[in-house]
């Protein structure tokens, strides 16, 4: 079955659903969004991805309404927001808190928003059952939020925030206060939940694992700034930036100058009197220029010899070992004195593991393994 792969922003006839033109905001001599200009789609799943205090979350209290931009324009449908009260947007927020009603039960928190309209009261109880469902909590719609677990208090938000279809819901780190298995097994429940509604959301996370795991496209922020954005994929497998590179997943980082060795190849010299690197790349580098070579840890192989036909092999010695229990990964710290990190998948037993610590190895990877950045 051959299923079209959902794309819109690569459809130049496709309007966005959000724009944001030319957006700062400044709080005092503090700028917490730096002209920013960015394009969401109906039904994506948007994330904002950064560290704490990188505007991801003041770009969501504009959305909401809750602050108004010191400059620029803010568009919902092709109209101006930024003059719209909160209560006037086709747009839902759900808190990290949850902010249930606890003395009304689950039926009558996810009803409150509806009774507050003038929805006539067959339909409102129509709109409960379907949200109900659609987040799997029939059976406890009698009961009150004390009476439920965590991960079932975040789907009554949920179905709270989705009973008056908004065009936009905004999730401000929605599933911060659940444990590990719980939070993964709740983002697929989001996706799924997101992609039975059609509903546009845009979460804020500074979990870059969990924006991985939901989003269709990812925005990585730093200082109100966005760096990159990008589906989950090119994020991680061709990041502009050695800040993205850093930010998402494990990597290593050779700094170093570039010299063009032929068509798409070139030598990285990044270490005095050491052989360089060799790295492929569409991006056109001029000799001498400072460069960036992103390796992740699960390209490079790590072996005892020197592996005949390597285009990059390095010597090293086993410094650390972090045990995933799935994977381990391995702390080599070179010659030169740099620590570079390979990971292997652990399909034996610990016992049996090839290296120990103090061992010396050699970490070789291949061209394309890398991606050769300019900043």
């Amino acid at each position: 079955m051959n299923q079209t792969v959902f794309a819109p922003w690569d459809d130049p006839k496709e309007k966005p659903l959000i724009r944001f033109k030319g957006v700062t905001k400044r709080f005092g001599d503090f700028t917490a969004i730096d002209d920013l200009t960015l394009d969401i789609y109906e039904r994506e799943f948007f994330a904002l991805l950064g560290p704490s205090g990188c505007g991801k979350t003041t770009m969501m209290r504009m959305l909401a309404g809750f602050e108004n931009p010191t400059e620029g324009v803010i568009e919902l449908s092709g109209q101006n927001i930024v003059p719209v009260p909160p209560n006037k947007r086709a747009v839902n927020m759900m808190f990290q808190s949850y902010a249930l009603f606890p003395h009304l039960t689950v039926y009558d928190n996810i009803a409150f928003g509806l009774r507050r309209g003038d929805m006539p009261k067959h339909d409102i109880a129509d709109r409960v059952d379907e949200m109900l469902k659609l987040t799997r909590l029939e059976k406890f719609a009698a009961r009150k939020p004390h009476q439920i677990s965590g991960g079932q208090r975040q789907r009554v938000a949920l179905a709270r925030s989705l009973a008056k279809a908004p065009k936009l819901l905004l999730l401000d780190e929605p599933l911060g206060a659940l444990d590990a298995k719980l939070r993964q097994a709740t983002q697929f429940e989001l996706v799924d939940i997101q992609e039975k509604t059609g509903t546009t959301f845009v979460i804020v996370t500074h979990d870059q694992e969990e924006a991985m795991t939901v989003a269709s496209r990812v925005a990585v922020m730093d200082e109100g700034r966005i760096m990159q954005v990008a589906t989950p994929e090119k994020i991680y497998e061709a990041p502009n930036s050695s800040y993205v590179a850093d930010f998402i997943g494990d990597v290593n980082i050779l700094t170093g100058t570039v010299k063009p060795a032929g068509e798409g190849l070139y030598q990285v010299h990044w270490s005095e009197g050491r052989e360089p690197n060799i790295a492929a790349s569409d991006k056109n580098f001029s000799e001498g220029q400072t460069c960036h070579l992103a390796v992740r840890p699960e390209k490079i192989a790590i072996s005892a010899d020197r592996p005949a036909d390597a285009d990059n092999a390095l010597q090293g010695k086993v410094l650390d070992i972090a045990y995933l229990g799935n994977l381990s990964t391995y702390h080599v710290e070179l010659q030169s004195g740099k620590v570079i990190k390979a990971q292997t998948a652990n399909t034996r037993r610990v016992s049996r593991r090839s290296f120990t610590w103090e061992d010396p190895v050699w970490v070789s990877w291949t061209a394309t393994a890398g991606v050769l950045l300019d900043r």
